[in-house]
């Protein structure tokens, strides 16, 4: 199975290319140049590989949450890749990418949402699948929602930018923390790959971005 991947999501830029299991893996830090660095990336991975577009089993993008700009660029280059050689699409969760990255079994995930804020979800692995245990959700970092059991590993911008108050919120439950983790096109393309042969799929018209948060200003009375 061939699978294109992608991610826009937070500051980084990245692209992988699944081919029947092994990766081909593009990542830069684009700032807000997205836009520009994108489709090159996917054509220089394809060439790479000396692989059609047409040729691909389907094209995997993360969904959200993230930043508006880039959760609507990413969906928006997937459907036109997507419409252009008739191939189904996935949206996948930049948390539960962010989730694959950590090899463990239980996972907290928490991405920076900037205005104090964060995006929050826990999930739990059997049998190579995550299970959410925690929905996704937009809070307060003092508001994070509990958490049962011990050994589950902190991760995710969040906890680089609310570290002390989240350690302080899972005390007794979080094994440890890794810092520094983004959603990645390769995690993306590792869960797509498991979804596409479940035939879940969907047509590009379909797809969609996963916000979550409703606003990305707070009022002049809010601040």
């Amino acid at each position: 199975m061939n699978i294109l991947a992608f991610d826009t999501s937070t500051e980084f830029c990245s692209v992988t290319l699944r081919l029947d299991g092994q990766s081909l893996n593009k990542q830069v830090l684009a700032g807000r140049r997205h836009s520009e660095l994108l489709l090159p990336m996917i054509q220089e991975t394809l060439a790479e590989a000396e692989l059609p577009l047409a040729q691909l089993s389907g094209i995997a993008f993360g969904a959200g949450p993230g930043s508006f700009t880039g959760l609507r660029i990413a969906c928006g280059v997937a459907q036109g890749l997507a419409f252009a050689v008739d191939l189904p699409v996935i949206g996948i969760s930049t948390l539960e990418a962010i989730a694959q990255k950590n090899a463990t079994q239980k996972v907290i995930v928490a991405l920076d949402a900037r205005m104090g804020e964060i995006y929050h979800a826990a999930y739990q692995q059997f049998a190579h699948r995550w299970q959410t245990v925690s929905a996704p959700i937009l809070c307060l970092p003092n508001q994070a929602p509990t958490i049962s059991g011990d050994h589950w590993v902190g991760c995710g911008s969040g906890f680089d930018a609310y570290d002390k108050v989240l350690s302080t919120l899972y005390n007794g439950h979080i094994k440890k923390i890794n810092y520094a983790l983004y959603p990645h096109a390769e995690a993306i393309a590792q869960l797509a790959t498991h979804q596409f042969a479940d035939g879940s799929g969907t047509d590009p018209s379909n797809a969609a971005p996963i916000y979550i948060r409703n606003k990305v200003a707070l009022k002049e009375s809010e601040r």
